[in-house]
């Protein structure tokens, strides 16, 4: 992706196969907006999913997804791989915005996102999780999941985070020091020049499950438990709006 002679942000170059697909759908603003699709419609043991994606040139643009996605019940010793790497220009505004991963009893998921920023790049991330199907009463007794977050600055670590949740993983969610018995979780990740402008504000919008710090003078970290993806909406979406240069999605609003 790359901003056109106008400021217009255009897509350079896409390949595409497999159950990945990328619409782009019409913003009618000089920023873009691509969104995810899984057309398989979850992933399961021995699934493979692959993105890599560079913004360059002044480009501004919001990555999501068309829905929550879900992590199905696996096969004995099948797991499934979900790999994304982005590289994001000097001068680029891009936003990392999927909605919430639903896991269900009996997943199993390897979960990887690196992103790399230059000097001047203005990022915005946000990942979810949910931890079962609510309204089916769904207790998560039995799942692998392993999830990497790596982001850079100029080949520098810039913030790094890893989840393990193996076996039982609703006896150990309800632990008072791990999650005390929430259903949901989201991180959101802004690195901006103005990041600690926002700090305040968004303390002060954040439930008591919730925090924010600032861990360099322009890279601000939140993170908060929800019992379940409604509450965790209703936190995340108002902070998202606070926080995202462009309107949230229209998939985000469906």
């Amino acid at each position: 992706m790359c901003a056109d002679h106008t400021g217009q942000t255009r897509i350079a170059d896409l390949r595409q196969s497999g159950a990945t697909k990328l619409v782009f759908p019409q913003t009618y603003r000089t920023d873009s907006e691509v969104i995810l699709v899984n057309t398989a419609g979850g992933i399961t043991g021995g699934d493979a999913f692959d993105l890599d994606l560079a913004v360059h040139s002044g480009a501004t643009l919001t990555l999501t997804t068309q829905a929550a996605e879900r992590a199905y019940r696996a096969q004995p010793d099948e797991v499934g791989q979900v790999a994304a790497h982005v590289h994001v220009s000097n001068g680029v505004t891009f936003n990392w915005l999927p909605q919430e991963l639903i896991l269900f009893e009996g997943s199993a998921l390897n979960r990887r996102l690196q992103i790399d920023l230059e000097t001047g790049a203005n990022l915005l991330m946000s990942e979810a999780l949910v931890f079962g199907r609510a309204a089916m009463h769904e207790t998560l007794h039995d799942i692998t999941f392993q999830d990497r977050l790596l982001i850079t600055r100029n080949g520098v670590p810039l913030y790094l985070d890893g989840l393990n949740l193996e076996g039982d993983a609703a006896q150990k969610l309800a632990r008072a020091a791990t999650a005390n018995g929430a259903k949901a979780m989201a991180s959101v990740v802004l690195v901006r020049d103005d990041a600690a402008a926002n700090l305040d504000a968004v303390r002060a919008a954040l439930p008591a499950t919730g925090g924010a710090s600032m861990i360099a003078e322009d890279v601000l970290v939140i993170r908060f438990l929800a019992s379940d993806s409604f509450e965790l909406r209703r936190t995340l979406m108002p902070l998202l709006a606070r926080l995202s240069p462009t309107p949230l999605p229209t998939a985000w609003r469906l």
